[in-house]
Order: structure tokens, then C-alpha cells, then sequence
């Protein structure tokens, strides 16, 4: 269902206030016949990422938000679960011990 996380493709969005932010592309899935992206802005130190829908419009490709709540649930736990589970993100390292050590 989910396919390999990509990433180097960077994408210009504007939000609804005109402002214009870079993403990279972080991973895309297929959810019922519908394509998703996860983004992450490329300015700041953040681990956290947007999630929009590809679709087109007069043969051009667009990235939509999701609005419907079910769907968004749905698409956020393929990611996590298929894509993004190998990543630790709250690992916990005491410097004290090597596991290798016994």
C-alpha cells in the first residue's frame, strides 16, 4: 500500500494567504485509489510533516488537504505504520551502557 519514502524532490506551496513555502517529499501511499504525499517544510529543524492528497486539474497536479477527518485518520496511520515505523523518534539514549558490552 505504501511505497518507499523518496525524498531531494522539493515543492513550492502556496497557502491560502498567498505565502509560498518549500516541502520535501518525505513518502507517498495509494489509499483507495488516491495518491498522498507526505511533506516536510525545508526551513526549521522540524520532524513534523503535512499530509495532502495529489489530484488533478486541467492536466495539472495539485495538492489538496484533506478535510475529511476519517480519511485523513486513515492515511496518517498508513504512514506511520508502513513508512515511517522504522524512524524512533523519541529514542532514548543514557550514554552509559553499550548494549554491546556485556
Amino acid at each position: 500500500m505504501a511505497e518507499e519514502a523518496m525524498s531531494g524532490d522539493i515543492y513550492t506551496l502556496t497557502d491560502e494567504d498567498g505565502k509560498e513555502e518549500e516541502f520535501e517529499l518525505l513518502a507517498t501511499c495509494n489509499y483507495e485509489g488516491k495518491e498522498y504525499y507526505a511533506l516536510t517544510p525545508v526551513s526549521g529543524d522540524s520532524e513534523e510533516y503535512v499530509i495532502l492528497r495529489v489530484e488533478e486539474e486541467d492536466g495539472e497536479t495539485v495538492f489538496v488537504t484533506i478535510d475529511d477527518d476519517d480519511e485523513f485518520d486513515t492515511v496518517a496511520d498508513i504512514f506511520e505504520d508502513e513508512v515511517f515505523s522504522d524512524i524512533d523518534y523519541d529514542e532514548e539514549t543514557d550514554g552509559d551502557s553499550d548494549p554491546d558490552e556485556e
